[in-house]
C-alpha cells in the first residue's frame, strides 16, 4: 500500500496512483477519457479514498463528472494544504476487540435471511469451492489451517440471537476433516466427491457456536486429491476469499504472512461510523428523493409464490467467455467510454428486460467498500459489502450503447450516493409504504480485479468448482476474471421460475456476449 505523505498531492503522485489502475501510460494522455483507458468507477472510489488521506477535498462525483487527468490534477493539485499534517494512519478507537459490536446493514440482512420465518430465508449467506491438486501433504495442510483460523480473527467469530458479533480468542481450531478415497476405482471416487460437494455446498454453517468456515480433504486414486472450502459471508467478502486461499497456500509453502494479527474488525467499523457524518447525511437526502420513483426488482415469470419456497436451493448455470472475447469486450467498451464492468451489467439486464413485465426495474450491486486509508487493508479477512440499488430503464427503444451509457449515467449518479445503503434504502421503502417484503431480489456482483486464484501467485491447485447462496434472493449473477477469461456465473433458485427459464436466459445472454465481442449487435458496440 501506497504510504501516506507529509506533503500535498502533486502531479507526479496523481500519475503514478492513476497508472496502478490502468495498463496504457498516461504520461502523454493528460486529455484523454481515462474510462477510455480502462479506468473503471471502483477504481476511482479507491482513489478518492487514498487522495482524501492525503489533504485532497474530492468526492466520486466530481471525478466522475470529467474524468480527464488535466481536469483532475486542476481540480486537485491545488486544493491539498502543504501546511496541515497528514496522519500516518487513523487513529482507531480505544475499545475492547473482543467485546460484542453491532452488524453492519449487509450483515445484518443477511443474518435476518438465515431465519427460517423470512421469505427465502433459512439460508446462510454462503460460499463452497473446490480446488484440484496433486500429492498434497496432509499434515502440512491442517498445520496451514490451524495456523489460517488462528492468524485471521473474523474467522473465529461468533453471531448472538440478539443480532451481535463477538471475536474470540481461545476458541479451539477446527480439525481438518479427510476423505480417502484413493482405494476406489475413477467412478467410485468420483461419486464419492460428489456425495462430499452435496453434503457442503448448501450448509448452513452454525455461526452462533462460532462455526464459520470448513476445510476437508478428499484423496483420490493416482495421488490425485480435492479441496473442498466453505465459509458464511457474513465474515468474508469476495476479496477476503482470495485472501485465505492464498494465505492458506502461503502457509502451506512454509511462508509467513504480512497482515496485522491484531488487526480490529470492531475497531475499523467504530472509526468509520465516526467518519463522513455529513456525507451521510447528504446521500439519505437524495433517496429519500428518489423512494417513490424507484422501481422493484424485474417482474419475471415466477413458477410459485417465492414466499411458498421453504427451502430454497441455488443452482449453478457457468459460462466462461475466452481471454480473446474478454479482451475485445473491454476495448470496445473502452472506445464508447463505457467501462467493462457497465458493459456487463448492461448486457444482464438488457436480457432481464425482454422476461420483464415491466421495463423499469431495479437490481442489487454488492460494492465491495474498503476504505484504504486504513494501513493493510487489503489483506485482511471480513465483509466490507456494501449494497447499492441501480434502477435500469428500457421502456424507451434505443441502440444498446445509449442503453449501456444510461445505465452507467444512473450508476454513477447512485454510487455517489453509496453511503447510504441498499439495505437502509429498503426498509424505507418498506416504512413508507413503497415496498413490500423483498424489493431487489436480483443481483449483479461484478468482482473485476478480484480474481479467486491467481496462478501467478502461490496456489494450492487449479480452481474447479463454485457455488453460493445468498438469503432472500432469487437470481444472483457474478463476474470473475480467471487465467482463461471472463467467468459468467448464475446462481439461482430454480424452484421460482418456470421450467427451462433460466437457461433460455442465460443462453441469451451469454450469445449477446458473444455477439458484443464480435462486434455484431446492431447499433451497438
Amino acid at each position: 500500500m501506497t504510504q501516506l505523505m507529509n506533503a500535498p498531492l502533486n502531479k507526479e503522485q496523481l500519475l503514478e496512483h492513476v497508472q496502478a489502475f490502468v495498463q496504457t501510460p498516461v504520461d502523454d494522455k493528460l486529455d484523454a477519457n481515462l474510462i477510455e483507458l480502462g479506468l473503471d468507477s471502483m477504481h476511482m472510489m479507491r482513489l478518492v479514498n487514498q487522495w482524501r488521506k492525503q489533504g485532497a477535498k474530492v468526492t466520486f462525483s466530481k471525478l466522475i463528472e470529467r474524468p480527464v487527468l488535466n481536469h483532475w490534477i486542476t481540480l486537485l493539485c491545488a486544493q491539498t494544504e502543504p501546511d496541515s499534517e497528514i496522519p500516518q494512519a487513523p487513529e482507531l478507537p480505544n475499545i475492547d476487540p473482543y467485546a460484542e459490536f453491532a452488524l453492519t446493514d449487509v450483515q445484518y440482512a443477511y443474518w435476518i435471511g438465515r431465519q427460517d420465518e423470512q421469505e427465502l430465508g433459512g439460508v446462510g449467506c454462503h460460499a463452497y469451492l473446490e480446488v484440484d491438486n496433486q500429492d498434497i501433504d496432509p499434515l502440512k495442510l491442517e498445520q496451514a489451517w490451524h495456523a489460517l483460523y488462528q492468524y485471521h480473527p473474523m474467522l473465529r467469530a461468533q453471531f448472538t440471537e440478539s443480532g451481535s458479533q463477538q471475536v474470540y480468542s481461545p476458541l479451539p481450531t477446527p480439525g481438518l476433516a479427510i476423505n480417502d478415497f484413493s482405494s476406489l476405482s475413477q467412478a467410485e471416487a468420483t461419486q464419492a466427491v460428489e456425495q462430499v460437494r452435496s453434503r457442503l455446498s448448501h450448509r448452513k454453517l452454525g455461526i452462533e457456536h462460532g462455526q464459520t468456515i470448513g476445510l476437508e480433504l478428499s484423496l483420490l486414486p493416482e495421488s490425485k486429491c480435492r479441496i473442498h472450502f466453505d465459509v458464511d459471508l457474513l465474515i468474508a467478502d469476495v476479496q477476503s476469499l482470495n485472501i485465505l486461499l492464498k494465505d492458506l497456500a502461503v502457509l502451506y509453502h512454509g511462508g509467513t504472512l504480512g497482515t496485522d494479527p491484531n488487526w480490529s474488525f470492531a475497531k475499523y467499523l467504530a472509526y468509520e461510523q465516526t467518519q463522513n457524518q455529513d456525507k451521510l447525511k447528504a446521500d439519505k437526502a437524495y433517496w429519500q428523493t428518489r423512494l417513490a420513483t424507484l422501481p422493484p426488482g424485474p417482474q419475471l415469470p415466477l413458477n410459485c409464490d417465492p414466499q411458498t419456497v421453504t427451502k430454497p436451493e441455488f443452482s449453478r448455470r457457468l459460462h466462461t467467455l475466452t481471454a480473446t472475447q474478454w479482451q475485445t469486450l473491454k476495448n470496445t467498451a473502452q472506445q464508447h467510454q463505457v467501462t467493462p464492468a457497465m458493459l456487463l451489467v448492461t448486457s444482464y439486464a438488457y436480457v432481464l428486460a425482454k422476461y420483464s413485465a415491466e421495463q423499469k426495474f431495479t437490481l442489487n450491486l454488492p460494492l465491495f467498500d474498503r476504505k484504504t486509508q486504513h494501513p493493510g487493508i487489503e489483506n485482511v479477512v471480513a465483509d466490507f459489502t456494501n449494497l447499492l440499488l441501480l434502477d435500469c430503464d428500457f421502456s424507451d427503444a434505443k441502440e444498446f450503447i445509449e442503453h449501456a451509457k444510461a445505465v452507467q449515467s444512473q450508476f454513477h449518479q447512485n454510487v455517489a450516493h453509496s453511503d447510504y445503503s441498499a439495505v437502509q434504502i429498503q426498509r424505507d421503502l418498506v416504512k413508507h409504504g413503497y415496498a413490500q417484503g423483498v424489493s431487489a431480489p436480483v443481483v449483479f456482483a461484478c468482482n473485476l480485479g478480484t480474481p479467486l486464484l491467481s496462478q501467478k501467485d502461490t496456489v494450492l491447485g487449479q480452481f474447479n468448482y463454485m457455488i453460493s447462496q445468498t438469503p432472500q434472493v432469487w437470481l444472483d449473477h457474478q463476474v470473475y476474471e480467471v487465467d482463461r477469461g471472463l467467468m459468467l456465473a448464475w446462481d439461482a433458485v430454480d424452484e421460482i421460475f418456470p421450467e427451462a427459464l433460466l437457461d433460455t436466459m442465460f443462453a441469451s445472454y451469454v450469445e449477446l456476449l458473444e455477439k458484443l465481442a464480435a462486434n455484431r449487435v446492431a447499433g451497438g458496440l
